[in-house]
């Protein structure tokens, strides 16, 4: 289990181009879909807590679905099948920098990859989307409107939503607790 686990995370993060939101799509066909290591409501619990949590999103989902598979073995399996791949393309990069940097060839692959990296973005976006209520849209949307257009900080948007989870929850729990 720990072998599959590091392979099939090496192999996401060896083909995914663009960060941890690229990653997103992969991830989920490989454990959601082709391994069935956890369910999809579990996949967006994950996303939302790997997405608060310090560190890129594609490395706190690989320790999440390492954690749940297979333990903290799992975890490390996982995070270090996701990790490597970079590692080596940036210390190769790095090694090769000066040769690299003024290839013109180099430079359009990076632009025509751009294109590709957004829809890797918007894709799992629009898998989500389908499965929330209109109002939950219409927060995400105000939220990414806030961030991106005004500059609001996530930080204080996100800990928004923490206490506003927290208070529903107990409001919730207690409702259930008079009944």
């Amino acid at each position: 289990m720990l072998l599959k686990l590091f392979t099939t995370f090496f192999k996401i993060g060896l083909f995914s181009f663009g960060g941890g939101f690229a990653m997103i799509p992969l991830i989920q066909r490989e454990v959601i879909e082709r391994h069935k290591w956890i369910n999809s409501k579990d996949f967006v619990d994950m996303l939302v807590l790997a997405q608060s949590t310090p560190g890129p999103i594609a490395v706190n989902t690989a320790v999440f679905v390492g954690y749940k598979t297979a333990g903290i073995a799992g975890a490390v399996a996982a995070t270090f099948g996701t990790v490597l791949p970079s590692f080596i393309v940036i210390l190769l990069l790095a090694l090769f920098f000066a040769e690299v940097r003024e290839n013109r060839y180099v430079d359009a692959a990076f632009r025509a990859m751009r294109p590709a990296v957004v829809a890797l973005i918007v894709a799992p976006l629009m898998g989500l989307v389908k499965g929330m209520k209109w109002y939950l849209i219409a927060i995400s949307a105000a939220v990414a409107l806030l961030v991106w257009y005004f500059g609001f900080s996530p930080m204080y948007l996100i800990a928004g939503g923490v206490a506003v989870g927290i208070a529903m929850a107990i409001y919730n729990g207690r409702k259930g607790v008079q009944r």
